[in-house]
């Protein structure tokens, strides 16, 4: 593992650069799902783990869920997709 801690876009630049999150088999594991996000270019330029990112979010109404990981995520977009 890496001792560099991961830098993060600002809540504002990632719904800027962020068009689309989508959940997703995994490639790698046919038994696993991810949240993929993709960029204005429709391009991928991140995933998420889908088990960890809704453990993280937490018991949300399920009205409410949508918008939360979106949130959670959006929070997350790290600097160095900027690179891609």
């Amino acid at each position: 593992m890496s001792d560099q801690q991961i830098e993060f876009l600002s809540y504002e630049k990632a719904v800027k650069l962020v068009a689309a999150i989508q959940e997703e088999e995994d490639i790698h594991q046919s038994d696993k799902r991810i949240l993929t996000v993709y960029n204005q270019s429709d391009k991928e330029i991140c995933w998420f783990d889908y088990e960890e990112t809704m453990a993280a979010v937490g018991e949300v109404p399920a009205g409410e869920r949508k918008e939360a990981v979106q949130k959670y995520i959006l929070s997350r977009i790290p600097k160095w997709v900027l690179e891609l």
